[in-house]
């Protein structure tokens, strides 16, 4: 019987689930597993997933978005304002908090990791590998005196903005069809972020950002353009997915996509439905292959964050994918490459 497939992943946002618990032990519920939620320890090591980007994230204090609203023939939500430091900063340091408890707590089994070779080292052990992202850069001040410390912290991987506009830059609103022209790109603070990642080796995430904060990115940046968790906008017309033009420089760098499973980006109806078919999934690997090729694909789940189709269910489930693809015709190699191994390749390119 072959060694099941492993997973890396691009995008959870396990951190703020656990933020948000009700549970008198959301920790404890992590590690002994529960119905609650699309990662926890028994569910990774029960699909094989062996790590992957585990982000921070400032959810809005007034006026949260209402995902529920993405039906119908079209949609266009209205994003919450902008943050201010005093509202963005405590949930991400509420989050790198229990990220730390719960590692002190797992014996082992959850293990931060700052470069390609610690990754390696985690997985080998059996210790899940958690690569610290922030979405949104709402948190950090204008001097970046928080970056720094953040890095310390072992972030390794930023995306300037989530959907919401902030000091550096400006999201795609979650509108439905469009495209991802909505809005202004980077600000000077925003250029001047990007840089200082550029010296730090800390990759940009460009999954949230408008097209011209893209390419204002593209132009910036030392290392390979990496979309974490988005799809192909010419199977579903949603302003988060990906351009063939987009797309076209993603592969010219060398860069990375992963696939995200949130229903709305997979459909093209763009409604969020957990009975959304796996097959849409394989249409979209199939376009996203064909554009990038076969070194530059990985999965960018969204688990913890979006509704993601029922035959998948959790990180549990990951072998249905698996499945689907090579019933497919996709090779063992391939899917080993699209599981962990492109994106181990993009992180030691860019981080270390």
């Amino acid at each position: 019987m072959p060694t099941p497939i492993r997973s890396f992943d691009g995008h959870n946002d396990t951190l703020l689930r656990l933020l948000r618990s009700t549970s008198d032990d959301p920790i404890g519920e992590f590690l002994a597993g529960g119905p609650k939620g699309h990662i926890d320890l028994p569910k990774a090591e029960s699909g094989h997933f062996v790590g992957g980007f585990f982000a921070l994230y400032s959810p809005s204090t007034t006026a949260p978005t209402n995902f529920s609203n993405m039906t119908g023939d079209g949609y266009a939500l209205e994003m919450p304002p902008r943050l201010t430091l005093g509202e963005a900063q405590p949930p991400i340091f509420a989050m790198i908090a229990t990220l730390r408890r719960l590692i002190r707590r797992s014996n082992g089994r959850v293990s931060i990791c700052t470069s390609s070779a610690e990754i390696e080292a985690a997985i080998d052990r059996h210790s899940l590998a958690v690569v610290l992202h922030l979405e949104g850069a709402d948190a950090i001040d204008e001097d970046l005196h928080l970056l720094e410390v953040l890095y310390a912290a072992g972030l390794r991987s930023l995306g300037p903005v989530w959907s919401r506009n902030n000091t550096f830059g400006s999201g795609v609103p979650f509108h439905f069809p469009a495209g991802p022209d909505l809005g202004d790109g980077l600000t000077a603070a925003g250029r001047r972020l990007v840089e200082a990642c550029n010296d730090l080796k800390i990759m940009i995430d460009l999954s949230h950002i408008t097209e011209k904060g893209f390419f204002d990115v593209a132009e910036l940046s030392k290392h390979p353009l990496v979309a974490t968790h988005s799809n192909a906008h010419a199977l579903c017309p949603s302003p988060r997915n990906l351009t063939d033009r987009q797309l076209d420089a993603i592969r010219e760098s060398g860069g990375m996509v992963g696939l995200n499973f949130a229903t709305c980006f997979l459909r093209s109806d763009g409604h969020m439905r957990p009975d959304t078919p796996i097959d849409l999934m394989v249409r979209q690997l199939d376009y996203l292959l064909e554009k990038l090729g076969e070194n530059h694909v990985g999965l960018g789940s969204d688990f913890d964050g979006a509704v993601v189709p029922e035959e998948i269910g959790s990180a549990a489930g990951l072998g249905t994918l698996y499945a689907a693809l090579e019933r497919h015709g996709y090779s063992r190699g391939l899917l080993i490459k699209i599981g962990s191994t492109n994106w181990i390749d993009v992180i030691k390119r860019t981080i270390g």
